[in-house]
């Protein structure tokens, strides 16, 4: 197996600057919810599909969903996620699918903290659909197609929850 990247997609993609702008326009807890709410419904599944019974970093969605209900303390989704879901990524270099999904897990709840990680959310995913839809030696130019679908799959479910002229966008200072 030749040496992969951590992350598939590119930040000066179109694309890429288009979800970036159009993420700009979104309020803060609509930007969490994007992202929890992809993580958990696209990410997980694949996380689970390759480590069965290994809920780290599903205690990471659960810990970051209480955290914005009120339910538990910054310190406490701070410990889960860098402790079990992104100790889990760690472990997990010989599965390069769950080690990519544990990292968009990672990047979807620490936006709970800090909303650029929105834009990690989606590099890792773009990994993990890649690494398990075709393998790992698949050409550069499959792997660029697929970031390319993750990245409008990811954009959809945004502009799917986008409020329209919203009048307290985030305007996040991107380091791209």
């Amino acid at each position: 197996m030749a040496k992969l990247r951590k992350m598939l997609g590119d930040v000066n993609e179109p694309s890429v600057i288009a979800l970036c702008n159009l993420i700009d326009t979104q309020s803060k807890d609509t930007i969490r919810k994007w992202c929890l709410d992809y993580a958990e419904e696209k990410v997980l599944p694949l996380f689970e599909k390759h480590c069965p019974g290994d809920e780290r970093p599903r205690n990471a969605v659960n810990a970051a969903h209480d955290y914005l209900d009120g339910k538990v303390k910054f310190s406490i989704v701070k410990h889960i996620i860098l402790n079990e879901c992104n100790a889990a990524a760690r472990e997990l270099d010989a599965n390069p699918v769950a080690q990519a999904a544990a990292r968009a897990v990672g990047q979807g709840t620490s936006v709970v903290h800090a909303l650029t990680h929105s834009l990690g959310l989606f590099f890792y995913a773009a990994a993990a659909v890649a690494y398990d839809r075709v393998g790992f030696d698949a050409a550069a130019d499959v792997y660029a197609r697929i970031a390319a679908e993750v990245c409008l799959e990811y954009t959809g479910a945004l502009r799917a929850i986008a409020v329209e002229n919203e009048p307290n966008p985030a305007n996040l200072k991107w380091k791209c």
